[in-house]
């Protein structure tokens, strides 16, 4: 069995292959290339698209090619998929951005260059930017049944569910597919792998490209990924586990992995880490207070993955020091307020600014419950201000909320 289908399936990578006996014979040819798209909606990835990350990395690592497909092209469209109303359709200043914001991650986690197994970056608006579109479906529309479109999760569900889908989403699938078959002609891509949700889309593509030009042309597929209690990989209460360090500092990073359910830590550290198969399961079966090692070793392989050894050293240490030695350590998020006038400025406002509520409401519940702190000190007096006299940490404030969150707020 190729090296990279058996990693795998023992990691808990794989949920649907459209045939894997011919994905074998194409991965033993030597020359194996895969690509997996990413849309530009946001500046950054979350924490929801790491396992396809990581699927291209160990692709890599077992001599084939992963293709980084940036959807500069199909941005403009929104992918219907899991979604219940059309996505915000972003201008091209937008998109372009986005992208930049995006490039950065895919280095930490492959190696891009001019050797065979080396990873390509493309950009799908190089090819559906210049599509006629009358000529596009004439000659590629007519492979596209209505009937069988009606029929794929992406759309029914939108339908089921009485909300609108425009004619502009329900072009994605084809665009997607025509991604596929542009891939194949440039690259000789014969593999599309990609989240559950987009099985339907890549069939779509395989579809096309045996119509069109007579390829043989395969799907795999990840499982969607949920924690224990059911939440949605990528974002919590608090906002999206953004992979870039500029939108989400490593120490909250580190910080995510941390807080892993226990249910969760065996799945997880065969998924976002590299570690030895039978570590993983004795680092799994520990119990009780022990299992909270297991985590700490998945936040440090996790975060030294996308960040690097010192960030994942330094949030290490950062962590110990605020949680075990009860010190404040200057590595903690920093927030700036710019001004504001002591006396004046209330608890409820600093909280809000510094992204540890969503709402005065929400800031106001979390005082009365007492999970709220001010130096170590808790504060039940909603009405709290802000006074000089708090900024004692190197003209900062440690504000707390709970035993797991804390950032330095400095003004100015």
């Amino acid at each position: 069995m190729s090296d990279f289908i058996n990693i795998l399936r023992q990691r808990g990578f794989i949920n649907q292959c459209s045939d894997e006996d011919g994905l074998l014979e194409y991965l033993k040819s030597g020359k194996a290339s895969a690509y997996i798209g990413f849309d530009c909606t946001a500046p950054s990835l979350h924490v929801g698209s790491l396992v396809q990350i990581m699927m291209m990395r160990w692709f890599q690592k077992c001599g084939h090619k992963p293709i980084a497909l940036m959807g500069g092209g199909t941005t403009k469209v929104g992918d219907p998929s899991g979604k219940d109303e059309s996505r915000k359709l972003l201008t091209a200043e937008m998109i372009d951005q986005n992208m930049a914001g995006i490039r950065s991650v895919f280095e930490r986690f492959l190696t891009f260059g001019d050797e065979p197994s080396d990873a390509i970056m493309s950009n799908n608006a190089l090819w559906l930017d210049a599509l006629n579109y009358i000529d596009f479906l004439r000659d590629y529309g007519r492979h596209f049944t209505i009937n069988r479109m009606l029929t794929f999760d992406s759309v029914r569900l939108r339908l089921d569910r009485e909300q609108p889908l425009t004619f502009l989403e329900f072009n994605y699938m084809m665009l997607q597919a025509y991604d596929y078959l542009e891939l194949y002609r440039r690259h000789d891509c014969r593999l599309q792998m990609g989240g559950s949700d987009q099985w339907g889309n890549i069939i779509n593509g395989i579809e096309l490209g045996r119509r069109v030009e007579g390829a043989s042309m395969f799907a795999l597929t990840t499982p969607l990924l949920t924690t224990a209690s059911g939440a949605k990989m990528g974002k919590t209460a608090e906002g999206a586990i953004w992979l870039n360090a500029d939108m989400l500092s490593p120490y909250d990073y580190w910080q995510y992995w941390r807080n892993t359910e226990d249910a969760d830590v065996g799945r997880f550290l065969k998924l976002f880490t590299e570690l030895d198969l039978g570590e993983v399961e004795r680092l799994a079966a520990l119990e009780g207070r022990e299992i909270n090692d297991a985590k700490i070793v998945l936040a440090n392989e996790a975060t030294k993955l996308l960040h690097g050894s010192e960030a994942s050293e330094k949030a290490e240490a950062t962590a110990r020091e605020t949680f075990e030695a009860g010190q404040t350590s200057s590595d903690l998020p920093t927030v700036s307020l710019g001004s504001l006038t002591p006396g004046e400025t209330g608890l409820l406002t600093i909280m809000v600014e510094a992204g540890l509520a969503n709402s005065n409401g929400e800031a106001r519940r979390l005082i009365k419950g007492g999970g709220v702190k001010i130096n170590d000190t808790a504060i039940n007096d909603e009405r709290r201000t802000i006074a000089a006299n708090d900024f004692i940490h190197d003209g900062a404030l440690k504000l707390s909320v709970g035993k797991k969150k804390h950032v330095l707020v400095s003004v100015g």
